[in-house]
């Protein structure tokens, strides 16, 4: 069940202790000075885009987050069969139903590639569970996306990957600036999604150890990836 929306962002009030009104009257001072519900979770408000500059001084911080990408299955296939705008409305769905699920359990959805999303948990939202936030998040995209398919009578799935550690996340570039995270664990994640079949959801050891009973009993199978050099342990969630 999708979780009410905040009528105060959780990160400034969290990090700030500032009561940033989101929705109602209250919000429509911060919408004038232009503080307005942020595109990458609408529980957060565009300054939390910027935390880590405006409030720790920085343009790039370091981080514990957990990482998951989703990655829509059958896409180009699918694509070779329908219209255009039938594929646009379907990767709509994709999107809606993954941002949902991301942000009822506090992610960022911090960008959309192509037929894929990829969501950053613990940024600005703080969770000590950030991780196990995340594997839930997982299993929700999985069960609307089903229900979904179940409705279109259309053969497609989703694979997940989803692993967690120390990263870098800010502005990179200069020409083009992007705000989004850089680093090992991002780029494991990704390739964990890449191996995961559809319908599947695919997390590491480091995963695995914080999300306690959502795992227990998975049993772990060494995995060559593309651009590491020795197999990586991998996990069924």
């Amino acid at each position: 069940m999708a979780q009410p929306q905040s009528l105060i962002c959780k990160g400034c009030w969290q990090n700030m202790h500032v009561p940033i009104a989101l929705r109602g009257p209250l919000s429509v001072p911060f919408r004038i000075a232009g503080l307005r519900p942020s595109r990458m979770n609408p529980n957060t408000c565009t300054l939390c885009e910027l935390m880590f500059k405006r409030v720790m001084k920085a343009t790039k911080i370091t981080i514990d987050a957990t990482i998951l990408f989703a990655d829509l299955r059958s896409y180009t296939e699918l694509s070779q069969s329908m219209s255009a705008a039938s594929m646009g409305g379907m990767l709509d769905v994709f999107y809606d139903e993954c941002a949902g699920a991301i942000w009822d359990h506090d992610g960022l959805l911090n960008k959309t590639i192509g037929d894929a999303v990829m969501a950053v948990f613990n940024f600005p939202i703080r969770q000590a569970d950030h991780a196990r936030q995340a594997l839930l998040a997982a299993h929700e995209i999985q069960r609307r996306v089903r229900a979904r398919k179940a409705e279109a009578g259309l053969d497609f799935g989703v694979g997940i990957g989803i692993h967690c550690g120390e990263l870098s996340f800010g502005e990179f570039g200069r020409s083009h600036r992007d705000l989004t995270a850089i680093g090992t664990v991002v780029n494991t994640a990704a390739r964990l999604q890449g191996a995961a079949a559809p319908g599947e959801i695919l997390a590491t050891e480091a995963v695995r150890e914080r999300v306690g009973e959502l795992m227990q009993g998975s049993v772990g199978q060494p995995t060559s990836l593309k651009g590491f050099d020795s197999p990586i342990m991998l996990y069924r969630a």
